[in-house]
Parts: structure tokens; C-alpha cells; sequence
């Protein structure tokens, strides 16, 4: 296995959308989800961390060491035993512990070596916490928060019709079929994450090869993963601070406050990214160097 990195980094992902629903909140209809105090769009950490899981298992087509643990229509139980075959397991898990006290580590290094969003993200292993094992929760050194509109956005509730009708009976009846839709006409999200060294050091020993590949996945993540309801969406920037030490140079909110977004001049409505002017303010403090990609 590769060695873990040695340097941190933060970093920010700015990403659009245009006419469309880039993360559906079930509790309200699948409406856009909004901040109600300021009108700002949000798109939680888990759908984008979704994407980066899809694009990962998409280029890597479950290649060893590049699995994806949380995954679709695939019980986590299953890919549990996967680690307790490997080692011999079988039976009662505190009894197995108490034979051989070094299986919790044993356990989360194999989980870490062989799922990608695992050694990433980190992950609750639900088996394993239930048989009352350490490794049944791992931190991850990379985390990402909510993204948040620049600007409030309006959602807006499209009315659409089908020819097909569902049923027989209602054939008889009608001709169309109504359903509705909700879109946002534009919008600029900006989002803002970590990676730790230390972590990734200490526990999954998460690796350059590993940290390039999450930027190619971050950089993607919307290309192979198009649908309808979620218009036209597109990562347009990402910006990362690399620390030169493990506990890094700079506190992080001094390096997103540094990256500046404002609507440009007689722009009372902003509908596509080049309404926006995006800089990174220098000098940057001593240690940290600023790559921007995209």
C-alpha cells in the first residue's frame, strides 16, 4: 500500500446548475433545498459525496484497493464478511476478539486497504459495532460540508404532461397525464472541505494516489452522472490550499475567506458562471501555496 500523505489541504468546489433540482430535500416535496433565512440553496455533503463515490466506481470498475463501500442495493453486511473471511472469522465477533485482542485493527486496515470511500470519507461498519469492536467507526481524513448558493435562488414549480396514460380505466377518461417538477433557473454553489494528514496517517492511511484521484473525482463528478431532473450541472472551479506540514500553516477559514466571489458589474440577476468573477486574494499566509483547477 502506498504511503499516506504528508501535507494538508483545504479546498474549495464551486459548481452551478441550470435548470434543474440539484439536491431534492423528500421531506418537502423534493423541492430544492433552501435556507429559509437568506434563501440560499443548499446541497448536502452527502449527495456530494454520492457523486465522488459513483464517478470512483465508474473509473475504477472495482479494481483492488478502489471498492466502494457504500454502494447500491448492496447490504453492508455483505461487504462486512468480506473482511471477517479474509481474517478466519466466524461466529460470535467478542469472542473472536478475545482471541486474538489485535482484531479490531486487523479489521479496519483491511476495510481501509480495500474500500476507497472507506480510507477517503471514513464509514460507521454497523457489524462490527454491534459486536462491540473499535473498528466499527472510522474517521476519515477527508470531510466535506453543506454547499451553499452565492446568491438566493427561487425555485420555480414546472407543470409537464405525458401522452401515456397509466391505466385503462383512466384512458377512458383523459388524455394527458399531469405531473409537476422542480427546477432552479441558476444557480452558483460553492462548497468547502478538508483533508487531513494526520488522519489519514493514523488510521487509513489515505495516499497521493488516493488524494489525486478525489480531485479527478471532484472535478467530474457531475460528468457521468447526468439526469433530467438535475438540468445542466458542472463543477467550474476547484480551488485547493496545500499546507508544507501535517497540522498545517493557516487556519482554513482564512483560506476560503480568500477566495472572493462577486457578480460583476450591472449583473442584477446572474444566469450563467460568467456572470461571476471568482480570486483568490493574496498574499496567502507563509506555507500554503493556492493550485486552482477546472
Amino acid at each position: 500500500m502506498s504511503e499516506a500523505i504528508k501535507n494538508r489541504y483545504d479546498f474549495v468546489i464551486l459548481f452551478d446548475v441550470e435548470n434543474g433540482n440539484p439536491n431534492g430535500d423528500p421531506d418537502a416535496g423534493n423541492m430544492p433545498r433552501v435556507d429559509p433565512e437568506t434563501g440560499c440553496g443548499l446541497v448536502t455533503d452527502v449527495c456530494l459525496k454520492r457523486k465522488i463515490r459513483n464517478y470512483v466506481e465508474t473509473a475504477k470498475e472495482d479494481a483492488p484497493g478502489y471498492r466502494i463501500y457504500i454502494k447500491d442495493q448492496v447490504p453492508l453486511q455483505r461487504s462486512d464478511a468480506k473482511a471477517l473471511a479474509y481474517l478466519g472469522v466466524q461466529g460470535d465477533l467478542k469472542a473472536a476478539k478475545k482471541d486474538d485482542p489485535t482484531l479490531d485493527g486487523k479489521i479496519r486496515d483491511f476495510m481501509c486497504r480495500n474500500f476507497y470511500d472507506i480510507r477517503t470519507f471514513g464509514a460507521v461498519m454497523t457489524t462490527f459495532v454491534k459486536g462491540a469492536l473499535n473498528c466499527g467507526q472510522v474517521r476519515g481524513p477527508v470531510q466535506l460540508g453543506f454547499a451553499r448558493s452565492v446568491d438566493p435562488i427561487l425555485p420555480q414549480e414546472v407543470t409537464i404532461t405525458r401522452v401515456a396514460i397509466t391505466t385503462e380505466a383512466d384512458a377512458e377518461k383523459k388524455g394527458t397525464e399531469m405531473g409537476r417538477k422542480y427546477i432552479v433557473p441558476y444557480g452558483l454553489y460553492r462548497a468547502e472541505g478538508y483533508v487531513s494528514a494526520n488522519l489519514a496517517r493514523k488510521t487509513t492511511g489515505f495516499s497521493e494516489e488516493d488524494l489525486t484521484l478525489l480531485w479527478q473525482a471532484i472535478l467530474n463528478m457531475f460528468e457521468n452522472d447526468r439526469s433530467a431532473a438535475r438540468g445542466k450541472m458542472a463543477v467550474r472551479e476547484l480551488i485547493v490550499f496545500r499546507h508544507d506540514s501535517e497540522l498545517g500553516n493557516a487556519p482554513a477559514y482564512k483560506l476560503f475567506d480568500a477566495v472572493q466571489i462577486t457578480r460583476n458589474e450591472g449583473v442584477t440577476v446572474p444566469r450563467s458562471y460568467r456572470d461571476y468573477t471568482v480570486t483568490v486574494a493574496e498574499p496567502l499566509p507563509a506555507g500554503v501555496t493556492c493550485l486552482r483547477m477546472g
